[in-house]
């Protein structure tokens, strides 16, 4: 926790921008933010999320530290489109890319195998990594000014509910980071679907049914 020299407990830096047409400049210094080591909150399309740059490992060991997480889960990545899939990921097959295709920009995370431009420590070294294309501006914004994925594990305490406003970051952790960016309400209060594609073959298994239910990948998937 973070004080002030009279021992008072500092607040985050609450930044306003807009939901569907972020202001560039308020993107560029949410950008500058990140690309100091500073861990961000802002909104996603499911819940607030924390935001740091996933090749800073001081600034990952960070989300552990603020959320109270088990080190041996690994951290999701927003991205803003294929092409940097592509480069976060290897062995990528048919199934990634049909359920790209179907569900992207959206509530689908997915787990493939990583290459080796992120650092093992960022997998939670587990070799793997889960990447979301959100349909959210904010944070498509923001990776675009930053030009790098960003991490995405949700803006609440470990036992916490997840939060859907800026002020429920605020109230949970606004002592432990330095800025929440406040995009108004997130668009959905569950979950994304997690998929996990690292088995490799053809080989998919569901982790966390979310917004997208079973059966609709299952569909997705029955022409691989």
């Amino acid at each position: 926790m973070k004080r002030t020299l009279t021992g008072e407990a500092l607040s985050a830096e609450i930044l306003r921008i807009h939901p569907d047409e972020p202001e560039p400049d308020r993107v560029q210094y949410v950008a500058s933010c990140i690309r100091g080591g500073k861990v961000v909150g802002m909104p996603t399309d499911t819940f607030y999320g924390l935001a740091v740059d996933p090749v800073n490992l001081r600034a990952v060991e960070s989300i552990y530290e603020i959320k109270s997480r088990l080190k041996h889960k690994p951290l999701s990545l927003l991205i803003a489109n294929l092409a940097q899939a592509y480069q976060l990921a290897r062995d990528i097959g048919t199934c990634f890319d049909l359920l790209a295709e179907r569900f992207w920009p959206g509530p689908l995370t997915v787990i493939v195998k990583a290459s080796s431009r992120l650092p093992l420590r960022s997998t939670a070294n587990t070799g793997n990594v889960a990447l979301r294309i959100p349909d959210a501006a904010i944070p498509r914004a923001v990776v675009g000014a930053l030009g790098l994925p960003i991490t995405a594990t949700s803006a609440n305490l470990a036992g916490l509910p997840e939060c859907t406003y800026a002020a429920c970051v605020r109230d949970q952790i606004g002592d432990r980071i330095p800025l929440i960016v406040d995009g108004g309400p997130t668009g959905r209060s569950v979950p994304t679907t997690i998929v996990d594609l690292s088995g490799g073959d053809g080989n998919w298994q569901i982790l966390r049914e979310g917004a997208i239910p079973t059966h609709a990948i299952a569909l997705a998937l029955q022409d691989r």
